[in-house]
């Protein structure tokens, strides 16, 4: 591991199950002549009364605002004042001049019919999807397209009426939610319904590519390279599957090869008429070695070119990475149940990361710049894995090839949640449609590591969220499978051996399949992963939270920061007990929840400046549920290495949500506009491959050093424990342990001690006078965790602390500014902010325990030195009280 913490690096293929490796077009599509219809449109409402032109892609939405129409949905409570919108049908019209071809909508928002020259070429019905209508018979020397929407709610609402047989719930979301219902009986965002952490908007629009492919012979459709590992050779193959649409019957050859790689083989090609594809391997050369992709903070992310050469239609130029991956399911000595755990390139990976929503309700605000801040943010905070949630949208290419790009591996929903869906013939078609374009369209990336059905519907059956009378429990039970098994699963095994399946998210995986897909309990820890929230117990004590195999969600809320929340406020919200502050809160009692378990540890804010005071209860949010998470989080990665009541084994952390899609109270360590909140920061040093964890057990002090450090390295280390009073800089006592062998990819107790003697032997420290400090460090000081703390009593009790003088010398230090700080007494959770100047300090809310202390301030735009101390505002704990 060198001195940045990145780790060693075994890249030796063990037996594989799955393996994968990626592609990236380079160049345009093979012999088809392209018009892009994306650019100017008409726009215009089902009475007339509002004409305009509108951008493709786009939505209706964003066409008004760009206008001057509407304001900024997102202000005060537009979210309910532009209804009328989603309530309307609306109509795109475009012209364009003449070609024969295909015309070619990459994504419809949602229901639509098209018509070209006043003939109606097709409907849509399913966001989700790729329409392709024939058109050469209908093409002009000038030729009018029109996309009439139907509005979805009133589409869903048409749909859920004519459902007679029986109910599929939920019929609506909870009130406080302030949503549309019927969502699930549309194949549309569901979240765009509403959520508890998002606005109602249900988009209507054309938010994918239009164009027009005209071509003689053949199109290519799409093409899927797969590669797989064989045991028996002991080498690398290529599959790469081409899909036509053919117009005259042809033949040719194909040529594959990876030059880099030494490899390469010629084929034969014959098409007939139609829809076609064909199937070829290439054998990669045993002389060569293949290097690895590999996770981020595992190695390197390597990306070969594989040419792809059709002597029919010329060629195309691909990017390959090549990685394996296994989900481990196996007994477990000393417990009842299975592991549950990702294997990639045969070693066992703890997986590190957060779930991703949608980053805006209007996707054609979603730039390039955007979702790359989001990512490289999630890589700054060492996450390794990403879990696109069922909720929201299949991400665009972008998102999944800087993933590829950063070592972000994706855990893959399909776009079902919370509820329960209808399976008529109409509905099950148009779903194996969208699965079957969504497995071919991402499949080569190698960041896709696993395949999920859905979310939460297993649990939402087997714990009965809607309801449902026991005797009619299993038609549901029958649909269930129908949908996720009988289709959506059929189809990925059928397109994609390269990478696992589960069914929901959680489930107890195998178990659940024993069960007849439905576990009596999909929250068991003994199995699969596990989703888990509690609001009202003490978040302080990790014996509340369950020793999972795998902790694929859990979180708290907090407020965004006050910059953030005061673009679309005005003064009269500023205040917790407002009624935009209520409004945006979509979670049921979640105000109240985040300041009661604030209450449990911290003295509640008590300025008499009402503004002072609503930004200072922001700020007590944002430690509260930092603080929390970090706790949690450390639970469950020391539980890597632990068997506890046949519990643990814990192999994955993935808190709940990285990201906001509006400026409002959620679970995100990431502000809408991509500011970090405080559990961002945390983030960094919770997740860094080499951690320290401290807990009080049964009266004693433990300290454990936690790995992530590839097998292959073992680290010589030893533990510092320091205890501070809080009224001093001076430690009241030193300890160290003696050096101890910290083997990577596991946990090692380096410390263990009665609080009781800690104390008395420190100059007789208290539980409520002093803290205890601690790190681990390798040999020479090569390697070391960051600093940790453990409170022996909340800070609410803590007695010496003492509000601190905090000032403040910022300075430009070449691209970055340098910020060095003095403070008067020791400091908790000392915090930055610079308001709105986008950008990212080192290190903030810590704990300062020196006098002296410096931290640097990467802005993400242009600004100066006196912006950024003009704007530059400083809070710690003892301040707000």
């Amino acid at each position: 591991m060198d001195r940045l913490g990145r780790p060693c690096v075994h890249l030796t293929v063990l037996s594989v199950v799955y393996a994968l490796f990626v592609v990236e077009v380079t160049c345009g599509g093979l012999g088809v002549a392209e018009l892009s219809l994306n650019g100017v449109w008409a726009l215009r409402n089902s009475n007339g009364s509002l004409s305009l032109s509108a951008g493709v892609p786009g939505c209706v939405h964003t066409g008004l605002q760009l206008h001057g129409v509407i304001e900024d949905p997102y202000y005060r409570f537009n979210d309910l004042a532009y209804r009328w919108i989603s309530l309307d049908n609306w109509t795109y019209t475009v012209s364009f001049p003449f070609k024969r071809a295909v015309l070619v909508f990459e994504g419809v928002d949602t229901v639509s019919t098209i018509s070209l020259n006043g003939v109606i070429i097709g409907k849509t019905d399913n966001m989700f999807r790729r329409y392709d209508f024939e058109v050469a018979g209908l093409l002009k020397d000038v030729n009018i397209l029109e996309v009439w929407l139907m509005s979805a709610v009133t589409y869903a609402s048409e749909k859920r009426q004519a459902h007679t047989a029986y109910s599929v719930p939920p019929e609506c979301p909870p009130v406080v939610q302030k949503g549309e219902c019927h969502i699930n009986f549309i194949r549309k965002a569901q979240c765009s319904f509403s959520w508890d952490w998002g606005p109602s908007f249900p988009t209507l629009g054309i938010w994918k590519d239009v164009r027009l492919e005209s071509f003689d012979t053949l199109r290519l459709l799409s093409f899927v390279p797969s590669p797989k590992y064989d045991t028996v050779l002991s080498g690398w193959t290529v599959e790469v599957e081409l899909f036509f649409d053919v117009a005259v019957a042809s033949k040719g050859i194909v040529l594959l090869s990876v030059p880099q790689l030494q490899s390469a083989a010629k084929f034969q090609l014959s098409l007939m008429p139609g829809q076609s594809n064909a199937s070829f391997v290439l054998h990669i050369s045993q002389n060569v070695t293949v290097d690895l992709w590999w996770p981020f903070g595992h190695g390197q992310q390597p990306l070969i070119k594989l040419l792809i050469d059709i002597s029919i239609e010329g060629g195309e130029t691909f990017h390959i990475a090549f990685r394996t991956v296994e989900l481990v399911q196996e007994p477990i000595l000393e417990s009842p149940g299975r592991s549950f755990y990702f294997r990639i390139n045969g070693q066992p990976i703890f997986l590190k990361g957060s779930n991703w929503i949608p980053a805006h309700a209007f996707q054609d605000q979603v730039t390039a710049d955007r979702l790359t801040q989001l990512l490289v943010s999630a890589q700054m905070a060492h996450m390794n894995v990403l879990r696109v949630w069922g909720g929201g949208i299949y991400e665009q290419d972008l998102f999944y090839s800087l993933c590829d790009q950063l070592g972000i591996m994706v855990w893959q929903d399909f776009m079902f949640a919370c509820a329960l869906y209808p399976i008529e013939q109409d509905f099950i078609q148009s779903v194996r449609e969208e699965v079957t374009q969504q497995v071919r369209r991402l499949k080569s990336h190698p960041s896709v590591v696993i395949w999920s059905g859905n979310n939460e519907n297993e649990a939402a059956i087997a714990d009965n969220w809607f309801s449902i009378p026991h005797e009619q429990r299993q038609h549901y039970v029958n649909d269930y499978v129908h949908l996720y098994v009988e289709n959506i699963r059929q189809i990925v095994q059928q397109e994609d051996s390269t990478r696992p399946f589960l069914v929901s998210s959680p489930t107890n995986a195998v178990e659940s399949e024993k069960e007849g897909w439905v576990a009596h309990n999909p929250y068991d820890p003994h199995y699969g992963d596990v989703h888990f929230y509690s609001y009202v117990t003490d978040c302080w004590d990790w014996r509340k939270f369950p020793r999972t195999r795998f902790a694929s969600e859990y979180g708290f809320q907090s407020w965004p920061s006050f910059s953030t929340l005061r673009k679309v406020t005005v003064p009269a919200d500023w205040d917790f007990g407002s009624n935009f502050s209520s409004h945006r809160q979509h979670h049921n009692l979640g105000n109240i929840q985040m300041l009661l378990q604030a209450l449990l540890h911290y003295i509640l804010p008590n300025n008499t400046d009402p503004v002072q005071r609503y930004r200072d209860n922001i700020y007590i949010t944002q430690v509260m549920q930092a603080q929390c998470v970090k706790t949690q989080t450390e639970f469950y990665r020391r539980s890597r290495s632990d068997i506890v009541e046949g519990k643990g084994h814990t192999m994955g952390a993935l808190y709940w949500q990285l990201n906001d899609i509006w400026q409002a109270p959620s679970w995100s360590s990431i502000e809408f506009g991509g500011k970090w909140k405080m559990l961002h920061y945390w983030a960094v040093r919770f997740f860094s491959p080499l951690i320290t964890v401290g807990v009080e057990d049964n009266g004693d002090f433990l300290l454990y050093a936690v790995s992530d450090l590839n097998v292959d390295c073992i680290l010589k280390a030893t533990v510092r424990v320091k205890l501070y009073r809080w009224n001093s800089f001076t430690p009241q006592c030193s300890l160290e342990s003696d050096w101890t062998k910290v083997k990577g990819g596991g946990v090692t107790q380096m410390f263990q001690c009665p609080v009781s003697k800690l104390l008395t032997d420190c100059r007789k420290c208290t539980r409520h006078t002093c803290v205890v400090i601690f790190d681990v460090s390798g040999q020479g000081d090569v390697v070391r965790s960051p600093t940790n703390y453990l409170f022996l009593s909340s800070p609410q009790d803590a007695e010496g602390l003492q509000k601190p003088k905090i000032t403040i010398v910022p300075q430009e230090a070449g691209a970055r500014f340098k910020v060095n700080l003095r403070c008067s007494s020791p400091a908790l959770f000392v915090w930055l902010d610079v308001e709105d100047i986008p950008g990212v300090f080192d290190d903030n809310g810590f704990l300062m325990m020196s006098e002296s202390y410096t931290v640097f301030f990467t802005a993400w735009r242009v600004t100066t030195l006196k912006e950024v101390v003009d704007k530059l505002h400083i809070t710690s704990l003892r301040d707000i009280y």
